[in-house]
């Protein structure tokens, strides 16, 4: 989910001379634009990791029962050609069953927080917010905040989400190109309480970098096609840069093609915290949707020596074969992917749809890894010729109206299995999501 930024900087000058002249909108106001919504989520959580050893527990199971209340407000802006507004949220996640055999450690399970002995806490809570300034068509924020974009992008696949602190800013002067930066201090990962707890990678973990800072836009072409280039700088780490495309293309009243492209490229910058690399990766993928079904082929390929990284716990990885499980990001490793969607609103069932995809790495090769991303066998030789697949099947209804409208409830069943440098895992999860518009 990254991108780059090698000419959008041009671009931004060129339209800051047009939102100087742009016609102001007129802003609701402070109060009148405001909204405050609550998302109460259960969410439950089953990993059976077949190996055993891989469990940060050890006994190779995890499972965790947690009840989570998202709450977020927004303030509209005030009157005048510079108008102040304020975020807030307030969040709280409360174990509703797990234990210290089961809680998944601190490894990426990460449903509860966990002290030394492994025990999930009982309840934790997020409370944060961010002030913000709107001229013309550029917003700015500073305090806790939730960047979305191919290469800073903010985790919510758990109880509760993923935040960052610092200062960021977005641009929509130009019909059709969004524009976005910033610069920030620090990540909550989902587990954590506090706001401002520096910066941590997938594979690498704790990283002592000081900020990450990121600039890019989108730019939708027409209604068939759209690209996106980013760039970012974790201070110390790295230097990532991202292109992606997406197009689309009608066939007939109920067939049509569509496809993407996603490249990303890392290098080490800096003191060199993660060690030396230069690394590559791409996907593409092409289908077809015909009617309520859909059906698509992707391939995705790691050029590089190391895994290819990114913040932990993020969306932060725009490629088209990281999945449920695997990211299928390890060095030199080839995958294709098959994906199947059906949305049951054609047979008489709106909000219901199902979907099924496998996807299958090969080629691993960890025989030029750098010391940080070195996998070995239990000879301590490099892990080489490594193989993965993992089989996903998902079921989702959203209730379409009467007292419950919006109430979704999502089933999800993973099956991995790899030679010796994953987990053979079984996983279930059931998420129930209720949004509530309070103002």
């Amino acid at each position: 989910m990254r991108i780059r930024h090698y000419s959008l900087p041009l671009s931004l000058c060129a339209a800051l001379p047009l939102a100087a002249a742009a016609v102001e909108d007129t802003p609701q106001g402070f109060i009148e634009g405001s909204s405050l919504n609550v998302l109460a989520r259960n969410f439950y959580f089953n990993r059976d990791d077949r190996k055993g050893q891989s469990s940060p527990t050890g006994n190779g199971y995890s499972e965790a029962w947690a009840q989570g209340l998202i709450g977020k407000f927004e303030s509209g802006f005030t009157q005048g050609t510079v108008g102040f507004g304020l975020d807030a949220f307030a969040m709280v996640g409360v174990k509703l069953d797990s234990g210290t055999g089961r809680s998944g450690g601190k490894g990426s399970f990460g449903m509860l927080p966990v002290d030394s002995e492994n025990h999930p806490e009982d309840n934790y809570s997020k409370f944060g917010g961010a002030a913000k300034l709107r001229v013309l068509d550029t917003v700015v924020k500073a305090g806790d905040v939730f960047p979305l974009n191919p290469v800073v992008a903010y985790g919510d696949s758990r109880v509760l989400p993923e935040s960052f602190r610092g200062v960021t800013a977005q641009n929509t002067s130009l019909e059709g190109l969004t524009l976005q930066g910033g610069r920030l201090s620090g990540m909550s990962q989902p587990t954590q309480s506090g706001m401002n707890k520096g910066f941590a990678t997938f594979y690498a973990g704790q990283v002592d970098s000081p900020w990450i800072g990121y600039f890019g836009g989108d730019y939708t072409v027409n209604k068939h096609l759209s690209v996106s280039l980013y760039g970012s700088r974790l201070k110390d780490a790295w230097d990532q840069y991202y292109f992606g495309t997406a197009a689309s293309y009608p066939l007939g009243e109920d067939v049509s093609l569509f496809g993407d492209f996603n490249y990303y490229k890392a290098v080490d910058e800096g003191k060199k915290r993660l060690g030396e690399f230069d690394n590559n990766i791409w996907s593409a993928r092409l289908g077809v949707k015909v009617g309520a079904h859909s059906l698509a082929v992707s391939h995705q390929r790691n050029n590089g020596d190391d895994d290819f990284d990114y913040l932990r716990q993020s969306d932060s990885i725009f490629l088209n074969n990281s999945i449920q499980y695997s990211d299928f990001n390890s060095p030199k490793e080839r995958s294709w992917m098959v994906r199947y969607d059906l949305d049951m609103q054609a047979f008489g069932i709106p909000g219901l749809s199902f979907m099924t995809r496998y996807g299958k790495g090969t080629g691993a090769d960890y025989s030029n890894a750098n010391a940080v991303y070195m996998r070995r066998d239990a000879a301590g030789d490099p892990l080489t010729d490594q193989r993965r697949w993992e089989r996903d099947i998902e079921a989702k209804y959203v209730v379409q109206g009467g007292n419950l409208k919006d109430l979704s409830l999502r089933l999800r069943q993973a099956t991995v299995r790899s030679s010796a440098f994953e987990s053979d895992l079984e996983e279930v999860r059931l998420i129930v999501e209720y949004p509530l518009a309070v103002l």
